[in-house]
Formats: C-alpha cells, structure tokens, sequence
C-alpha cells in the first residue's frame, strides 16, 4: 500500500491527511509497503496505584496513565495494564512502591535513584529485542516507567506452561540469538542489565524475543556509584542468575550478562537452572565455587556444540567466557547453519536436472523452514557457464544451501540487514562455484533485492531487481516465470518510487506475457492485474483502475470463493477506486463488507481487518459523519496500538486520521497534541525528513493555525517546505503544496508582499513541472 496523501479544504487552507489508501500486493506473502501488519507486542512486568481517582475505582497517574489490572509484582514495585488516556493506547506503567513502606532513609533513595537511573538509560536504547519505554516520572511520591505493552510470555512462563520440560533446541538457539543480538546493542551502548533471568525475557506471539527491566542497569564506565549501591547490601540481582564477578562484589562488566544468559540457556535446555540449591545462600556459594553438571547429564542427546557454548559462558573467570555478545550471536548461528547442513537430503545427480527447465515463480521471501529445506536442496545441481570448480563438490553446494536458508530465516524475523549481507555473499560464493547465470546465484540475488526493499533502499533493489530480470531473460527466455517474476518486482519497485508510468508500462507488459503464457485467471496473472490497478489508479485513470479492479475481483471471487482473503484484497482495492472517483457511499458500503467478511474469516483484530475498518473510517469522514469516524478512529488507536504497537506505521497512520477527524469536530488542542506526538515518534523511527514524518509536521502546522498562532505555523510550514524541496525537488506537488502553506501563513500575519512573492515562485515553478498524465 503506497502512502499517499488525501486533501481537505478549509478556511482557505489546504490540509494534508494520511487517510487514504489503495493496496498493492507484494510477492507471495509480502506485505507491500505500509500495509496493515504487525502481530501482537506483549505484557510488560509489574506498580503501586497512586491514589484511587474516579467511580470505577481505577487509578490515574499524572493525570493520563488510568491503572487497569495488575500484571506482576516484584522486589522493587508492580507493574499495571494501563491505558494512555492522551493518546488512546494501552501500556504497562511499573511503580515503584511507595516511600512510606520503607522506615530506612537510605534505602528509600538508592531505590529512586536506581528507578531513575532504570528510566533513562531505557528509554534512551532503542533495539528491536529491548522493550520500548514511553515515559517515566514521579506522582505524588510515586516513581513510575511507562512501557509498551507487550503480548506474549517471559520465559519464566513459558517454562512453567510447559511443566518444566527443557525446550526444543532449535526454540534455544533461536531465543539465545536474539537475545545475545540485543545484548550486543546494549553492550555497545555501554550498558549491563546485571538481572537477566527468564522472567526478564519476553518471546511474544510471533516469535519475537524482548528483553525488558533494566532496573538494575548502569553505565559500564559507573563503577564507583554502583559500588555505592551494592555497598549498602542491597541485592543487586537474582540469585539463581547471578555471576561470580556480582556474589564477589568485584568489577563487573558486559561478561556478567553473558554468564546469566548461560543460566538462562542452562534452565532452557535441561528445566531448571544450574544451581537449584534450597537456600539463596547455597546458590550464590555455588555459583563461586562449584562447576556445573554438564546440561547434557540432565538431557542425553543435546548438541555437543550448544552444550560447549553453555559451559563456557558459565566460566566462572571473566576472561574464560566468550568476551562479547556478538561472538555468542556468532556462534549459534554456525549451530542453526550446521543443523541445516546435516538436515539437508543428498543433492540431484543429473548434470541438467528437470527444475531448471520449470522453475516456479523465484523463492517465497520468508520460507517456513521445512519449505526452505523441501526448496533449497535443488539448487545444487550441476548447472553452471563456467567449469565447475572443485569446491563445487556436494557438501560445499550443500553449505552454501543452508546459508541461504539461513538468511531467508533472519528475514522472517525482521533482520533485514543481516538477510541482505547473507544473500549477497551467498550470491558472490554461488557466481564462483556455479556461475553468474545459474538459478542459485540468480535466487540470492532475487532475495537480496527484497531485502532492499523491505531496508528502503528502493533504488538499489530497483537496480538488482532489473539485473536479475535481464539475466534470466536472457538465459530462460522473456515469458519464463522466474523473469516475470523479477520484472513484476521491479515493477512494484518503480510504483514505490513514484515512477508510476514506467510501473505501468512494466505491468502491462508481464500481464500481456502471463495471459498468454499461463491464462487470464491464474494466480499470478491475477496478482499482477490487481497491481496494475492500484498504479492506474496513481496515475490518475480511475474509471479504468476501477474497472480493472473489479474484473480481477470478479475473477478471484470465481476461481477462489468470495471469502477467500486474495478476493477481499481485492474488493478492498475496488473501494479504493471509488473513493479516487469521489463515489464515497459506494466505497463505505464495499470497505464495511470487506470489513464484516474479513472479520469473519481472520478475526475481529485481524490487521487487514483493521485496515478496512480504517477505510471506512475516511469513508465516514468524507461524507460529513465526522462523530462516527471519531469513533471508530479512537477505538482503532486502542486496539492497533495494543497489536502492532505504538510505533507502528498503521497505528500511526490511525492517530493521524483521528487528529483530523478531532479538527473537524473543531477539537483543535486535541488535534494539535495528537499531530505533535505522531511527528515526534515518525521522527524518531522514521527520521526527521521522511514523507510520512513530513505529512505529520505539516498537520501540526495546520492545528496551530486553525488555533490563530500562526507565527508558529509559519515556522513549521517553512520547515516541512524546506525538507520536502530537498527531498523532491522544487516543482514537486508537495513541495509546491507547502510553498502555498507558507504563503497563506504570511498572509495572515500580515506580510503581504512576501506572500505574493511566495506565490508568483510557486506558480512559476508548477508551471514548469512535469506535465498530468
């Protein structure tokens, strides 16, 4: 789904507002770009209610964070489900408990000093394997964190929900990546969680690893003032997880976190931890003094080399551990590659083997792993442009294989970067052994191209996806599917880039060939048919974007059933075509249909689900029921921000549809709040001058003139104007759009001169643009 931007008019001023959107489909399960997505984000940890405020009986803290339901209790405070009342959104809130339950003066400080130390040192990490933190503050004597709400289980848990049977190894190795990753980061920043244990692990639905309560967290370099805390025989972690270095009193470093996290692992393979005396006591001379029975004593048949690794971060001398989290990271990942290796079948002996004649349409971007398996073997086959090198034997093939495997892995869980760095160099080993123009090579170079896309490093993906798509054109002949597929990618590549006319002749061209190779009604003549439509209708050609759209979900209703989830894609682009038209009552009758079926076969709080809910929405604003819209755009806020988090770019986009719908109201102090904390989080996220972060900059600008501070609008529009003039170019709609802003700003402030110089630029410089399609 491309971001575009809906206009509104009022007062002389033209608003911009991320409402409006049309869907273009990605291959196989790729989200295209800013489509609804994301799955669930989970339960924080433990707080202490301020006083009770309200007839429900409920909490409320600094006025804006409404305490729900206790979700933990630990040591120092509890932790609450809770909702942001400002902005709509659910979040775990931990308090510290309050100053009266402690007679003792010094403890009472250490405690809010490490509570503050424990906020801003959070919220200052930002990694995708740390628990995000919003805000943090004292309420009548009361130290609160504020967290995003997560949905999933700590690993304590998850033990626990198992009976305390060991986990899977591949669920070991998989969890200790991703920990050891975000570790790493931490570490680099100069930071030691110091209490990492399984209930501080978080894996949620979707698989993903979290690490959260840094509240015993300090700098590397602090040594003095946390000598200062543990002096005063405060605990300074959990027993059963702590390192010699802790239980000594003597310097400690990023190392300490590696040998909790080799207790964690310990607990993980075998079901319970290394030392499981009875006594506190007992455990921590252990930990000092005594060698721990080797995990593979309490489970027969564990990997030799995860056995290794555990052992050795439970040194119990510094220096005998690995010494950085990246070279554990490392070494799990040899594991899962080695794992791969011995799991994969024996390769083809045919020196011109079947598939390379009847190749699919290119490799799913985010193989489950056994699909991976069933796929990858085959690309050992002696196909090759130059002699085939003695390291070309099997087992070398078969490596390169699981590598590959191996990065299509860590893009499932998001770790694009890594993914592309994977593929590239499989492709650059692949060109050696096999040659430039074999399959494998091209695979890799495929993948490594999405991998830029999903990085946003859409140019450089344009450029791979064209080369790919000349190779094999070349080699398997122009209708082959895998060349149509790498022409449709680059395609869809152009329409990102706002290239919408060459998109359109690239899709036009793979439709006319996939007609006539495979028919009118196959999946993959389809698929482009439906992107096709969407990039007509970029271009301005409604009526022929609308008739497209439904001869596609016409098709799809036919060949797949009316429910299926590729026809309600569908139907929901045919929504988008009657909005561009201006045919609003049409598109909300379509958008609240597809809503009702999705709901029906994905569920209520199913992101596509939610993505025409939102629609329907814009839909409502539209035609002047602007109090429904509010209403469905606060309860949308709620529950995306709730399953795909507050940074997330649909919920983002929900907040920003909920600020216009509160201007229309004439909530302008509201609106203005909304649009402020939205440009601030895209900001963060997104950087200062990305489009999206630009739309909602521009948003604030129009609150505070609506509110008559335009002074302060001048300052924001000429800031977005800037930005977008060096991002687009001066005779940019967009640029021309802010220009226009200014103008009016000056305007009413008086400066007439300047404004009328400010137009004459701008029609000028649209008169020189390009011309409408």
């Amino acid at each position: 789904m491309s971001t575009g931007a809906a206009a509104l008019m009022a007062a002389g001023q033209r608003q911009e507002h991320q409402e409006y959107q049309g869907h273009q489909e990605h291959h196989g399960d790729r989200p295209g770009p800013g489509e609804a997505g994301g799955s669930g984000r989970p339960a924080g940890s433990g707080g202490h209610a301020a006083a009770q405020d309200g007839n429900d009986g409920t909490a409320l803290i600094q006025g804006r964070y409404r305490l729900h339901e206790l979700i933990g209790r630990g040591g120092m405070g509890e932790v609450w489900r809770a909702l942001d009342e400002s902005l709509g959104r659910r979040v775990a809130v931990k308090c510290l408990k309050p100053l009266g339950h402690s007679g003792d003066a010094g403890f009472t400080r250490i405690l809010q000093e490490r509570f503050r130390r424990e906020a801003r040192v959070a919220a200052a990490l930002q990694h995708r394997g740390i628990t995000v933190v919003h805000d943090f503050g004292e309420h009548d004597g009361l130290l609160f964190l504020v967290m995003e709400l997560l949905d999933g289980r700590n690993l304590l848990q998850v033990l626990d929900d198992a009976r305390r049977r060991p986990l899977p190894v591949p669920d070991i190795t998989d969890i200790a990546e991703q920990v050891a990753a975000a570790l790493a980061y931490t570490h680099g920043q100069g930071v030691v969680h110091r209490d990492l244990k399984p209930a501080n692990i978080i894996r949620l639905t979707d698989g993903a690893v979290k690490i959260c309560d840094f509240g015993i967290a300090r700098l590397g370099h602090d040594i003095g003032f946390t000598s200062r805390l543990t002096g005063t025989g405060v605990a300074m972690g959990t027993p059963h997880y702590m390192s010699p270095e802790q239980i000594g009193n003597s310097e400690v470093d990023e190392r300490s976190d590696l040998y909790s996290l080799g207790c964690v692992l310990y607990e993980l393979a075998t079901g319970r931890p290394p030392f499981d005396q009875d006594d506190a006591w007992s455990v921590l001379v252990a930990h000092r003094d005594t060698e721990p029975v080797p995990p593979s004593a309490e489970r027969p048949g564990l990997p030799p080399e995860l056995e290794r690794l555990i052992l050795d971060l439970l040194a119990k001398d510094p220096d005998d551990r690995p010494q950085d989290a990246a070279d554990v990271a490392g070494r799990l990942k040899a594991m899962r590659a080695a794992a791969s290796v011995t799991a994969l079948p024996a390769p083809p002996a045919a020196p011109l083997p079947e598939w390379a004649r009847t190749l699919a349409t290119g490799p799913a971007a985010r193989p489950a792993r056994s699909a991976a398996k069933a796929a990858h073997h085959e690309l050992t086959g002696a196909w090759s442009t130059r002699t085939v090198t003695p390291s070309a034997d099997p087992g070398a093939l078969a490596a390169l294989d699981a590598r590959q495997a191996e990065a299509a892995d860590l893009g499932r869980i998001g770790n694009w970067q890594e993914s592309y760095e994977l593929h590239i160099a499989v492709a650059t080993d692949r060109d050696r052994a096999q040659g430039t123009e074999h399959p494998g090579t091209l695979a890799a170079r495929y993948e490594a191209a999405h991998c830029l896309t999903m990085l946003g490093r859409t140019d450089e993906a344009l450029r791979l996806y064209a080369y790919v798509a000349e190779v094999r054109g070349r080699v398997l002949g122009p209708d082959h599917p895998d060349t149509l597929a790498a022409r449709h990618e680059a395609a869809y590549a152009l329409g990102t880039l706002g290239r919408h006319l060459e998109a359109h002749r690239e899709f036009s061209a793979v439709l006319a060939a996939r007609e006539r190779t495979v028919g009118p009604d196959h999946p993959d003549t389809l698929h482009c048919k439906h992107n096709l439509a969407y990039n007509l209708g970029q271009l301005g050609r409604a009526a022929e974007a609308y008739t497209t759209a439904v001869e596609v979900a016409d098709a799809r209703s036919r060949v797949l059933g009316p429910e299926h989830t590729d026809t309600l894609g569908t139907r929901f682009e045919v929504g988008f075509t009657l909005g561009q038209a201006g045919r609003w009552a049409e598109a909300l009758d379509t958008y609240r249909e597809v809503a009702a079926l999705r709901a029906r076969v994905l569920g209520a709080e199913h992101p596509e689900t939610l993505a025409a809910r939102y629609e329907t929405g814009i839909c409502l604003g539209r035609l002047g029921r602007t109090e429904e819209a509010l209403a469905l755009y606060e309860e949308l806020v709620a529950l995306l921000t709730r399953t795909a988090g507050s940074a997330d770019e649909e919920t983002l986009r929900a907040r920003q549809a909920l600020g216009v719908n509160l201007g229309r109201r004439g909530h302008w102090d509201r609106a203005l709040a909304e649009a402020r904390d939205v440009a601030a989080i895209r900001e963060r996220v997104l950087g200062a001058n990305h489009p999206d972060t630009l739309v909602s900059k521009r948003e604030t600008a129009v609150c505070l003139g609506w509110l008559g501070r335009w002074a302060e609008a001048l300052t924001a529009y000429r800031e977005v104007a800037t930005a977008r003039e060096a991002l687009f170019g001066p005779d940019h709609p967009d640029t021309l759009t802010s220009r226009n802003d200014e103008a009016r700003c000056l305007e009413h402030l008086g400066r007439t001169a300047e404004a009328q110089a400010l137009y004459r630029r701008v029609a000028a410089h649209a008169a020189d643009g390009p011309e409408s399609l």
